[in-house]
């Protein structure tokens, strides 16, 4: 836990409209709505005279890049595979809200994630940490695994000094990303980012980006793995937020069975409900396609008849990767005979080329 001020990160009011005016937010639309509370603390709650930013350390029990290499399991970022941190770190917040309150005319407002609040920069101005070149808060104690959660009160508190940049000549962050979503260090582009590919993002995911995904199908913490201040944060391991077993890496063939209901209830209480069981299924699909697995195929297979154009299309591409062109022509004769839905059917035109070019 630390503390900052409303104007401690002034040079915000430059940044975030620039990464806005790229477009690097992609779809993410609540970013502009509320872009000048997002950049200037006092805007939100003018009110605001202090901000406690707290840290909680979600430190994985193993190297999420070694989950890379189960193609036949789904592999979901570190912090999707607790209890959802909303839950988690606004019962802290207000706890300490609480105690703030107590102590007087004090008047407090507690976010995490949901208001338009820059979590990373205020971090880093509080010195929990600093932004590293792929923009994520770095720690000395806890490497990249904070989950970040802020305090605005009326109290006029005694700020902590600013953590140092202590990232150095390195790039592994930026070199290991398997889209290229940084442009530049410091600046992350999202609409390349697997992380909001496979979370925010609302539609099929673009062609280009489907094969470096791998068998993410929630997330992506390669960025955040291979930083070496990682190190420090064995440390702390103790004190981390505990994962689900159920979660590590489960197989993509019961992930692909999964309808509504059971999607809700195996997900309960973590982030990766938000997302929605058909935008999970379609990265569940990806990361069959990438399997390489022919037993899967008939998962991806089972999946083109779904009530959901974006599930089938993805299954229409899912099996393209794990069929020879005779069994996709035979699928597209059962399934796609009536398909109405115009973003399913370019899947199909472009599965069937793609058949048609390996036989040649």
């Amino acid at each position: 836990m630390r503390v900052t001020t409303p104007d401690a990160a002034p040079a915000l009011r430059e940044r975030l409209p620039a990464w806005l005016a790229a477009g690097h937010h992609g779809g993410m639309e609540w970013m502009v709505e509320r872009a000048d509370q997002r950049a200037d603390p006092s805007i939100l709650w003018p009110g605001v005279r202090s901000i406690v930013m707290l840290g909680m350390n979600y430190g994985p029990e193993v190297d999420p890049l070694s989950l890379l290499a189960l193609k036949d399991r789904g592999a979901i970022a570190a912090y999707a595979q607790r209890r959802d941190y909303h839950d988690v770190v606004k019962g802290k917040l207000k706890e300490l809200g609480g105690y703030l309150s107590a102590k007087g005319d004090v008047r407090v407002k507690v976010f995490v994630d949901t208001a338009p609040v820059m979590e990373k920069p205020l971090a880093a101005a509080s010195g929990l940490g600093w932004q590293g070149k792929h923009t994520v808060l770095v720690s000395r104690e806890h490497g990249n695994w904070l989950l970040l959660g802020a305090i605005y009160t009326s109290a006029d508190l005694v700020p902590d000094l600013p953590e140092a940049d202590r990232c150095g000549s390195c790039r592994r962050c930026l070199d290991i990303c398997p889209t290229a979503a940084f442009p530049a260090p410091y600046q992350l582009d999202a609409r390349r980012c697997i992380s909001y590919l496979t979370i925010e993002h609302e539609g099929p995911i673009a062609p280009e980006f489907r094969e470096a995904i791998g068998n993410r199908v929630f997330g992506c913490d390669d960025c955040l793995a291979v930083c070496p201040w990682n190190k420090f944060a064995v440390a702390a391991s103790e004190a981390r937020l505990g994962a689900r077993a159920d979660l590590a890496a489960p197989p993509l063939a019961e992930l692909a069975r999964l309808d509504d209901a059971a999607f809700r209830a195996r997900f309960a209480g973590t982030p990766v409900k938000r997302t929605g069981r058909d935008r999970f299924l379609r990265n569940v699909l990806i990361a069959i396609g990438n399997s390489g697995d022919p037993a899967l195929a008939r998962e991806a297979e089972r999946c083109l008849s779904d009530p959901s154009p974006l599930v089938r299309g993805m299954a229409v591409w899912a099996s393209s990767r794990l069929t020879d062109a005779a069994a996709m022509r035979g699928l597209f004769n059962s399934h796609a005979i009536g398909e109405t839905d115009a973003e399913v059917g370019a899947e199909w035109r472009a599965a069937l080329d793609h058949a048609g070019n390996t036989t040649a």
